[in-house]
């Protein structure tokens, strides 16, 4: 997701991976998952299947972890500030762990080509022997608009040419 933020020095972009629910909404699901599991595992252990309940607290205990994993996956985010001199990207979770300063004028963003039909190429902000990775995160809809935004900022794009396919599948 890409969003426009107010900035007085320039333009600044938030982006972040789509999100479908929040942390709560996530706990909500996993806890009415708990509930039928825990449901269908009395019956089957009332019923003399006794073996099923570790299996369903195994189950409940991977899918609580999936979830978390996924979640915290889905709170990275990326902060790009474009001024009349410089490009800042700033990477985190809930606080910036990684800052990159690069010069308009010499900074480019290399496009490298999707590696099936339907994945979103990749972005590559590169000046000198810097290389950084631009929302990798991103769908193809919102990196399409990332690049379009970008190019209309003066900013120099890079279209790497995919490798030819030798037609092999294995």
């Amino acid at each position: 997701m890409v969003q426009h933020l107010n900035h007085a020095e320039g333009v600044r972009l938030l982006l972040t991976p789509n999100r479908s629910l929040s942390w709560r909404g996530n706990v909500r699901i996993w806890l009415c998952v708990v509930a039928v599991t825990l449901i269908i595992a009395t019956a089957m252990a009332l019923a003399g299947a006794w073996v099923v309940v570790p299996f369903a607290g195994l189950e409940l205990l991977a899918l609580a972890i999936g979830v978390y994993l996924t979640s915290q996956s889905c709170q990275r985010q990326e902060v790009l500030t474009i001024n009349n001199s410089d490009i800042r990207l700033e990477k985190g979770r809930r606080r910036k762990l990684s800052e990159w300063t690069l010069p308009v004028r010499y900074a480019r963003l290399r496009m490298n080509p999707p590696e099936h039909p339907f994945a979103p190429p990749k972005l590559v902000l590169i000046h000198r022997d810097v290389h950084v990775s631009l929302g990798s995160f991103l769908n193809v809809e919102d990196t399409e608009a990332l690049v379009r935004f970008l190019e209309s900022r003066g900013l120099t794009i890079e279209r790497k040419q995919p490798e030819p396919d030798p037609g092999l599948w294995f």
